[in-house]
């Protein structure tokens, strides 16, 4: 038996996206072509963008098909900002790298200043620094970049607070994590601008979307065509965007169901391993994931005694060059390098039964013991 608990890395494609995306591969023609092959690809992808729209409650204008969750962050944090012709860009301690790298590219290559909301212990952004902040440089504030909610500890944040602080400030949020998991509303949230991506909602890799308030025009990351407002050039990847927009119609992610399966992990994670402890747990949290820290391991090695195990799970920190960091998610929370470094983080999806909850809690022990003893060797 092999178990897979890594959704929020990435999700099984759903059969039904699966299905759509091979009938749309086998059709011919341009979106952006005039005659009937491209006409009938173009109504495919205003289909598609209809869904999509009506399940994240916005205009299907406002929906702009990108390559990725990732190049919509992009877009969305340098658009406005070369928009805006101001020079500070604030976002949360704990974003996502889609949005905190462009955030540091900036600061490097376009002299701007950033400045990060601190969370508490729980991840939870401090919403009183933003207001202090805003009181005092409100006016030299290009944009606001919060996540919806944090793809590591699973911590839904304030969203809708911080776009009434913001005021007249453009605020966008990473909903990629949450697109499909909560109630989500582009409309009822009011930001600016948001992105979700399409294999975290059980269709492909390689497609996402930046959803950006109609009439509000940000300069382009890419050039060409002037596909999709202009600001995003490129031939449209149809087959992905129907089998996108059919993964998003099938409804077969049930947050209480999987919630369930949450609370039956964390149960018998505290039964088995009484010293280890989950982050964020007292914060509103997505369904699906739980973020442990055990304490007295190095979460790579975990990592791979689970792997070894057949239980796919993920450290939730960076790497980079085959060197491990630890994690600036749960550092901004308050741990050190080496706590930082002693946690996992298993992601539950649509797909997630409890026979794979009672299999990995059946090889936890075994793991944490021995990462125990190689940490201490």
């Amino acid at each position: 038996m092999s178990v897979y608990l890594d959704h929020a890395a990435t999700t099984p494609i759903f059969d039904v996206a699966l299905d759509a995306m091979q009938v749309a591969l086998r059709k011919v023609g341009n979106p952006s072509s005039l005659h009937t092959e491209g006409r009938s690809t173009r109504k495919d992808v205003e289909d598609a963008r209809d869904v999509i729209a009506k399940a994240i409650g916005c205009l299907p204008s406002e929906v702009i098909f990108t390559g990725s969750g990732t190049e919509a962050d992009n877009a969305a944090v340098k658009g406005l900002y070369w928009k805006s012709g101001k020079k500070i860009v604030v976002i949360s301690a704990i974003e996502h790298h889609a949005v905190l790298d462009p955030a540091r590219w900036l600061v490097e290559h376009e002299g701007a200043e950033l400045i990060e909301i601190p969370v508490n212990k729980s991840g939870v952004i401090a919403l009183d620094f933003l207001r202090e902040l805003i009181s005092k440089r409100g006016d030299e504030i290009a944009l606001i970049a919060v996540m919806h909610s944090n793809n590591e500890t699973g911590v839904i944040q304030p969203v809708g607070e911080v776009v009434k602080i913001a005021g007249e400030i453009p605020v966008h949020t990473d909903a990629v994590q949450s697109f499909t998991k909560v109630p989500l509303s582009y409309k009822d949230l009011g930001v600016t601008s948001m992105a979700i991506s399409g294999h975290k909602v059980g269709g492909p890799h390689g497609i996402g979307a930046l959803i950006l308030r109609r009439a509000y025009e940000i300069p382009a990351l890419l050039h060409g065509g002037g596909q999709e407002r202009e600001i995003r050039s490129g031939t449209l990847n149809a087959p992905s965007i129907v089998a996108f927009a059919a993964a998003v119609s099938s409804n077969q992610y049930r947050k209480e169901r999987v919630a369930k399966l949450r609370e039956s992990f964390e149960a018998g994670l505290h039964a088995s391993v009484p010293d280890a402890y989950i982050n964020g747990v007292s914060a509103d949290r997505l369904p699906g994931i739980v973020n442990v820290t055990f304490p007295g391991t190095q979460s790579d090695s975990l990592l791979l005694l689970m792997d070894s195990e057949k239980v796919s799970c993920s450290t939730g920190a960076a790497c980079s060059a085959g060197v491990h960091r630890p994690s600036h998610v749960l550092l901004a929370m308050g741990h050190t390098e080496i706590t930082a470094q002693s946690s996992l983080r298993f992601s539950l999806g649509a797909n997630s039964t409890q026979d794979d909850v009672d299999f990995a809690l059946s090889v936890l022990p075994k793991v944490i013991a021995r990462g125990r003893a190689a940490n201490q060797k």
